[in-house]
């Protein structure tokens, strides 16, 4: 093969190398949303029955195990199983409710004062530096305690706090945007400004945003994850993984099932969605291509 065919052939071969941090984040949170959706289906049993008589089972390939208890039950004798699968869907809908929430608000205002300018960035960026001067975990816990506990709290906190993260980025990204000859030559052309905006800049900005909101998908994970854990989202006996964690932590010497199943899928669903923000930006962005 000559010097010019490898020449030709390499941006080719780098084309077709497999984007594994695309791909491997997305196979795990398709597993995760597949049980929050098909959770009544799948799930072996109850996760609210309690039979004390099956308290701290052991796992299925334990010594000890039920038939049917394929991860063990907790010290009320719950299914960890069952719990697990729909803990992915209080988390999932948070997960998603909550970043779309601090998408759309924090995006409006980031590509208001990136492009805008003037007394549009002075105003959104001070108002950004306040909100951010407090800190995210405790503003979450203190709006909740006051709003009172339940999902529709727990939504309003995370979004409340982290649209900040959102209007900083795509703030700088419009600004970025806004200095290019195809903005210029939009105005030139007889487009308005805020058509231009739409129509020309965010368009380019989107790709950040996509990636900035499959992270903002974990960190709400988190989040609700703590707020379970200090007994601030649902109802103690809700399925949640924080709420597992929070019982498992206290057995853990004797019953480490019921802690490390709930946080091992806490871990990678967190780790899937922020590795998949990075897959969706290289993938996308035509800047990296």
């Amino acid at each position: 093969m000559t010097e010019t065919q490898n020449i030709i052939s390499a941006p080719r071969q780098r084309h077709r190398a497999v984007n594994y941090r695309l791909w491997l984040p997305l196979t795990w949170l398709s597993l995760v949303f597949g049980a929050a959706i098909f959770a009544p289906w799948i799930a072996p049993l109850d996760p609210l029955a309690q039979d004390l008589l099956y308290e701290r089972l052991p796992p299925a390939w334990e010594q000890g195990a039920e038939p049917g208890y394929w991860l063990g039950t907790d010290g009320l004798g719950r299914d960890v199983l069952s719990r697990i699968i729909y803990g992915a869907r209080i988390a999932i809908v948070v997960s998603l409710i909550a970043a779309t929430a601090a998408a759309i608000f924090g995006s409006v205002l980031g590509l208001l004062a990136g492009f805008m300018g003037g007394w549009w960035d002075r105003v959104i960026s001070r108002i950004i530096d306040i909100w951010m001067a407090f800190p995210p975990v405790l503003f979450s816990v203190l709006l909740v305690a006051v709003m009172g506990t339940g999902l529709a709290s727990v939504i309003v906190a995370i979004a409340v706090i982290d649209w900040t993260r959102f209007a900083r980025v795509v703030r700088a990204e419009t600004l970025v945007q806004s200095q290019m000859d195809y903005v210029d030559s939009a105005l030139i052309g007889g487009a308005g400004r805020f058509k231009t905006l739409l129509q020309e800049v965010l368009p380019n900005v989107l790709p950040a945003i996509v990636a900035l909101f499959a992270l903002e998908m974990g960190i709400a994970v988190i989040v609700e994850a703590i707020l379970s854990f200090v007994n601030l989202s649902l109802s103690s006996d809700a399925p949640t993984w924080g709420g597992m964690i929070a019982e498992g932590r206290a057995t853990v010497h004797y019953a480490w099932w019921v802690l490390v199943f709930p946080l091992a899928v806490l871990f990678l669903t967190v780790l899937s969605f922020s590795q998949l923000g990075e897959g969706l930006k290289r993938q996308f962005d035509p800047v990296l291509q």
